[in-house]
C-alpha cells in the first residue's frame, strides 16, 4: 500500500536524570532528504540516525530534532563550580571598586560565563544508546502516520480510476455510431456538390477518414494503464516515481484522444479525463 511523505511524530522518555524528546517531521521531497537538528553531545550518534532513516525510508524530506532536559533534583541537574564562580565574583569586586556608578552584576549574566556552570556528567553510552532506540520508536509512529495517509490518497485515486473507466467504457460505445455518423456526413456533402466521382476513390478517403478518427488503440491503452495503476499501488516498495510515470502516461492518451476527436462527445470525454488525471497527479505528488 501507497504511503505519504507527509507526517509528524513525538516519542520521550523519561529517567529519574533526564527527559528526552525526539519531534520528527517529513514533507514531499523528490528524493530523500534529511536535516538532523543535534545539540553538540549527540554528534556522535549521527552517522547510526541516518543510517537507520535510509533503512526505514526511501523518498520525502526529514527534519528531527532531539531535546534533552535534566531534571531539577536529579544527578543531572545543574551545578556550580565554586573555584571559578569565587573568581569571577572577585573580577566583578575589583572592577566595581575602580568605576563608579557601575550596574550590580547579574546572577544570570554570571552564570552565562564559561565555566561557571557545571552539568554532573551522564553515561554518555547509555544516552546514546536510549536516544537511537527512541529514534527509532518516533520513526515508526512517523511510517504509520504516513501509511494511514497513504491509504486514504490511495482510496481517492481509486475513485479517480473508477471515473476514468467509465469515461472509457462510455467513448467505446459510442465510437461505432461516431464513425458512421462520419460516414455518412461526408457522404451527404459529396452528394450536395452534385458531381461525379470514384467510387473506388470516394472509399479510400472514408476509410482513411474512419482510421484518423479511431482511438480503439487509445482507449486500450488508457485501459492498461488503469489496471498498471491499480496494481502499483498494492504493492509495498517505493510507488511514487512509477505511479507519476504512469500519470505522465494517461496524459499522453488524453491527449491524443483530443487530437483525434470529431465530434464534441469526445473532445468532453477527453477534457474530463485530462482533469481526473491532474487531480490523481497532484496526490501521487505526496507518495513515497
Amino acid at each position: 500500500m501507497p504511503r505519504s511523505m507527509t507526517g509528524f511524530a513525538r516519542a520521550e522518555a523519561k529517567s529519574p536524570e533526564y527527559t528526552l524528546v525526539w519531534e520528527v517531521r517529513s514533507v514531499n521531497h523528490r528524493y530523500l532528504e534529511m536535516h538532523l537538528r543535534l545539540p553538540e553531545e549527540f554528534r556522535e550518534i549521527e552517522t547510526a540516525l541516518r543510517e537507520t532513516v535510509r533503512k526505514k525510508l526511501q523518498r520525502g524530506k526529514l527534519e528531527a530534532t532531539i531535546h534533552l532536559q535534566p531534571e531539577q533534583g536529579g544527578d543531572a541537574s545543574i551545578g556550580l563550580d565554586p573555584d571559578r564562580l569565587a573568581q569571577v565574583a572577585d573580577a566583578c569586586r575589583r572592577i566595581d571598586a575602580q568605576m563608579d556608578n557601575c550596574a550590580p552584576v547579574n546572577p544570570l549574566e554570571v552564570l552565562r560565563w564559561p565555566g561557571v556552570q557545571i552539568v554532573r556528567e551522564l553515561d554518555r553510552d547509555a544516552l546514546h544508546e536510549r536516544s537511537l532506540a527512541l529514534f527509532a520508536d518516533a520513526l515508526d509512529q512517523l511510517i504509520d502516520n504516513r501509511a494511514r495517509e497513504g491509504a486514504e490518497l490511495a482510496v481517492y485515486i481509486n475513485q479517480r480510476l473508477d471515473a476514468i473507466a467509465a469515461e472509457v467504457v462510455s467513448v467505446r460505445e459510442q465510437l461505432p455510431n461516431i464513425l458512421q455518423a462520419q460516414r455518412e456526413k461526408l457522404q451527404t456533402k459529396i452528394a450536395a456538390l452534385d458531381v461525379e466521382l470514384d467510387p473506388d476513390r470516394l472509399e479510400q478517403e472514408i476509410v482513411l477518414m474512419a482510421q484518423k478518427a479511431d482511438v480503439d488503440e487509445e482507449l486500450d491503452r488508457l485501459d492498461t494503464h488503469i489496471t498498471e495503476v491499480r496494481r502499483t499501488l498494492k504493492q509495498k516498495n517505493s510507488l511514487g516515481r512509477r505511479l507519476d510515470f504512469l500519470m505522465q502516461e494517461l496524459n499522453r492518451e488524453a491527449n491524443t484522444l483530443s487530437s483525434k476527436s470529431v465530434v464534441s462527445e469526445t473532445t468532453q470525454a477527453a477534457v474530463e479525463l485530462k482533469v481526473l488525471i491532474e487531480q490523481m497527479r497532484e496526490q501521487v505528488q505526496n507518495i513515497e
